[in-house]
């Protein structure tokens, strides 16, 4: 497979990689294998320092690393220094507190009173991550298992080369161990013989749902841990005694930041009857501030999509929904023509459970939006579903908001504020969306040894 990088506001080839050789896998493999091995004998400080050494090296070339985002998959300049200042907190996190979830845990019983567990590295683990987030996906991987002692090995998505080799060369800067994380250029063949090896211990995805069935069926096969993050249908709902101007912005900020192209991001907008027409009215007025353009320039603030392929692929997801008997209430479906991976934003309505792409993830700036008259209605729009990973609510009754949230089948429900991964607490999703955690104590956890010391 190719791995190239195409700037997606004007269709110029950026960069070219050759797939990685089965000779550089399995030199890959034994490397990162002797790194477990070290790893399992140090002490854990001296891998938190170099996380922190990490976080320096991201925050210290901010510009350097921001413009592999916003060439290879369009990224708008703001939003890649953010993404790289994003990716430096989530190390210096685990570098500057990493060590407190480690900590043995006292497991008593009556046999064995002074029974504990605690937490060992395991091996190898395989991060599969997509272009959306090239350094926060990879990092929220990477950090806690390097902090483990696991090591890492990255295949990219195709598109997003340099941005891989960007990490890869932050980690070399910083002098982190050999083996400790190795980006290939890998086809899907290799990957497979990757996790098939007895040293990989762990999978990891985020991706789409088809992806996320091969990759999980191979590491069943192999019988490997794994761990899925594969995208949502989230809802934002928006109650009568909520402040109006502060919920649409924010839930145009929640659509349209990356693009629309953000797994958590909102999808589906549930607004409450009573207020459903100021709100609209509101909405459409931020909607239309947004406009596309050259993500280079720091007076855009709508990038294109990641790429030709995506652009055509959303055009033809509208139309099916269309067709199914949805309609456009505000924007231009039409295709914008010329070079560059444009798409109108657009606001669609009547998306009925019988329509055929109901549950289908449109990735990128298409919102749907339904009237609701009560509990009752948000919780079997938000429900039927069959994906699951965030959601919001915005009221100023903060217990209705949490009554609402315990019922919302998601992984996450942000109360108030634009959903968001955090380095503090844990993400994933439920249902297509996936399973796992990452991010918080859980992420260390997903791929330890869970090792209990009975006495």
């Amino acid at each position: 497979m190719n791995y190239t990088a195409i700037n997606p506001y004007n269709d110029q080839i950026v960069a070219t990689f050759p797939t990685t050789t089965d000779e550089q896998l399995q030199s890959t493999i034994k490397l990162a294998d002797e790194f477990y091995q070290d790893a399992s004998r140090q002490a854990t400080h001296e891998r938190m320092t170099a996380l922190v050494a990490l976080a320096d090296e991201f925050e210290n070339d901010l510009a350097y690393y921001a413009h592999f985002l916003t060439t290879n998959m369009g990224k708008l300049q703001r939003e890649a220094i953010d993404e790289v200042k994003k990716t430096a907190a989530m190390a210096r996190f685990y570098g500057e507190h990493g060590d407190q979830f480690l900590i043995n845990k006292d497991y008593p019983s009556a046999s064995a009173p002074n029974s504990y567990v605690e937490y060992r590295p395991t091996g190898v683990v395989v991060a599969i991550e997509p272009w959306n987030f090239p350094y926060t996906q990879v990092m929220r991987m990477f950090a806690p298992n390097f902090l483990l002692g696991n090591a890492v090995i990255l295949k990219h998505a195709s598109i997003v080369p340099e941005c891989a080799q960007a990490f890869q060369h932050a980690c070399q800067k910083v002098n982190l161990p050999r083996g400790a994380f190795t980006n290939l250029f890998a086809d899907y063949g290799q990957i497979d013989k990757l996790i098939a090896d007895r040293r990989v211990q762990g999978v990891a995805l985020t991706g789409s749902e088809k992806a996320g069935r091969i990759i999980a069926a191979s590491a069943g096969k192999a019988l490997k841990q794994s761990t899925m993050e594969l995208g949502g249908t989230d809802v934002f709902i928006v109650l009568k005694d909520a402040d109006i101007f502060q919920a649409a912005q924010a839930a145009a900020k929640a659509r349209l930041s990356n693009a629309g192209q953000v797994c958590a991001s909102a999808k589906r907008y549930l607004i409450a009857d009573e207020i459903y027409d100021e709100f609209m009215q509101q909405l459409t007025a931020v909607f239309a501030t947004y406009q596309p353009g050259n993500p280079s320039l720091v007076t855009t603030n709508l990038a294109p999509l990641s790429s030709k392929n995506a652009q055509a692929k959303l055009q033809q997801q509208v139309t099916d929904v269309l067709a199914g008997g949805a309609k456009i209430i505000w924007g231009d479906a039409k295709p914008i023509d010329g070079p560059g991976a444009f798409f109108n934003p657009l606001i669609i309505t009547g998306m009925a459970f019988d329509n055929p792409m109901y549950d289908t993830e449109l990735f990128g700036p298409v919102a749907q939006v339904y009237r609701i008259k009560n509990d009752a209605d948000i919780l079997k729009l938000a429900n039927t579903s069959n994906h699951g990973l965030g959601g919001a609510i915005y009221t100023q009754d903060i217990e209705h908001a949490k009554i609402l949230a315990h019922y919302i089948e998601t992984g996450q429900v942000a109360i108030n504020q634009v959903l968001s991964s955090q380095s503090e607490i844990p993400f994933g999703g439920i249902k297509d969306s996936g399973y796992g955690r990452e991010l918080s104590d859980l992420g260390i956890l997903a791929f330890a040894n869970i090792k209990a010391i009975i006495n």
